[in-house]
């Protein structure tokens, strides 16, 4: 069990990189259509975030007063959910081709 857990982790890991990479290629190439794209596939679990959590926990998170109600802090956090939804994918895929033949 917990080498399936260190596996998926590298995986998830490579996931990471590999998103991040493509996060600025996107950038480099000017797609930024693709990019709001990206963004908008994290907004339904960065608003579920923002609402179930205690406002408390976003403000002392960030520092900013209101901070679950700031469109700066939405929008950074759908990027974040956004990546890491491509990272899973990645890895799922990857642990998939390497690990369970």
């Amino acid at each position: 069990m917990i080498r399936m857990m260190m596996q998926f982790s590298a995986c998830f890991a490579l996931g990471l990189v590999i998103a991040g990479l493509i996060l600025i290629g996107l950038m480099f190439f000017g797609q930024f259509d693709l990019i709001h794209g990206l963004n908008l596939s994290g907004k339904p679990l960065a608003g579920a975030a923002l609402a179930m959590l205690p406002g408390g926990f976003w403000d002392s998170l960030t520092g900013l007063n209101g901070a679950a109600d700031n469109a700066s802090v939405r929008s950074f956090l759908q990027l974040c959910v956004a990546l890491v939804q491509m990272a899973l994918l990645l890895a799922a895929g990857f642990f998939r081709l390497w690990y369970r033949s």
